[in-house]
């Protein structure tokens, strides 16, 4: 299976500037650092971390909504980091993107309609008539009655509204999606409902996935490769099966502790990792391991002081720390288990 995004040292800082006329830069917030991975056709990669890890900040770079500040970005073979917006006009069609708030992220005084049909007319894809023919088709692939065409989004519900997003990003036959926490705001319920809506058209379509959340359990149902981020930085980057069964770096083994068991008995056997203190500021990250003020596998005199580099673990596998939970060098692969939170009890 080929790439079709590659993502090479890419950053992203937002500069801070002092002054009213003359303004001068004093700082920058590091917002993604030094990134990078890739995404072959056909799958969906998942990207975790906690509110402020640079997530969303990098999804807008990928489909250059924000310029990096340095870095490549390879789509379809093509490095699309520094072309113009004119060169970048056709691309787009092929990149879409299904943002958090089903609220927000669809104009109330637009009818259905109009909202899933522009990035057909944008494009100057087809007349009026099989414009309205596809947008209907739409509606019904993602579950929705075509004759709501004439509706205003006031009149759906979270669930439904989110069915518009996905119908708008469809619309025009793209490579690439980019889920920006697409669930996060619906009810546990709704959520399945629309998990499950993205599995069915990936299957369908042949879609390829960057799909960011916050929880692990979303992350697990949809994606085949879980990327953790922290503070603008890749910390560890597994298959699902290795990632949740023997977590690498001990941010995960934290974030993988709070997910909830539903089982009473597994449940009161582990041990919550309880993480001290905030995410650090990223206008003055810390020296050496960024996780290092509140890691409680830190080594005073190394992880203070040398920043680990991310480096291939075992085959697939990608951490970035000095004292991981789990050792490499002679264990053999893991086998899927019934639960795979169990290695953290």
């Amino acid at each position: 299976m080929s790439d079709l995004l590659v993502v090479e040292n890419l950053k992203k800082y937002f500069p801070i500037t002092r002054g009213i006329v003359f303004q001068k830069q004093v700082g920058a917030v590091q917002a993604v650092d030094d990134v990078s991975f890739t995404v072959k056709r056909g799958e969906t990669l998942g990207i975790v971390g906690e509110s402020g890890c640079g997530k969303s900040t990098l999804a807008r770079c990928l489909l250059r909504l924000l310029d990096p500040t340095s870095g490549r970005i390879i789509f379809d073979d093509r490095d699309i980091t520094t072309i113009s917006r004119r060169e970048m006009r056709p691309i787009r069609r092929e990149m879409m993107m299904v943002f958090q708030d089903p609220y927000a992220s669809l104009n109330a005084r637009k009818r259905v309609g109009f909202i899933v049909a522009e990035p057909l007319e944008v494009n100057n894809m087809g007349t009026p008539a099989e414009r309205k023919r596809r947008v209907q088709e739409l509606l019904e692939v993602v579950g929705l009655n075509p004759e709501h065409y004439n509706r205003f989004p006031h009149e759906f519900s979270g669930g439904q509204r989110q069915r518009i997003g996905v119908a708008r990003a469809l619309a025009v036959n793209p490579k690439l999606i980019v889920c920006d926490e697409p669930v996060s705001a619906l009810d546990v319920s709704v959520q399945a409902q629309i998990l499950n809506l993205l599995k069915d058209l990936q299957r369908e379509f042949g879609l390829t996935y960057v799909f960011i959340a916050h929880d692990l359990n979303v992350v697990r149902h949809i994606s085949n490769r879980v990327m953790v981020m922290y503070l603008g930085k890749i910390v560890e980057e597994a298959s699902d099966s290795d990632l949740y069964r023997l977590p690498y770096h001990p941010y995960t083994g934290a974030l993988l502790s709070a997910v909830p068991v539903p089982d009473p008995e597994l449940g009161r056997q582990r041990k919550a990792i309880v993480l001290e203190g905030d995410v650090p500021n990223p206008i003055n990250p810390p020296a050496g391991c960024r996780f290092h003020p509140r890691c409680p596998n830190a080594i005073e005199g190394t992880c203070d002081v040398i920043e680990p580099p991310l480096v291939e673990v075992r085959p697939g596998r990608r951490g970035a720390c000095h004292n991981p939970l789990q050792s490499f060098v002679e264990a053999p692969a893991p086998q899927r288990e019934s639960d795979p939170t169990a290695a953290l009890g």
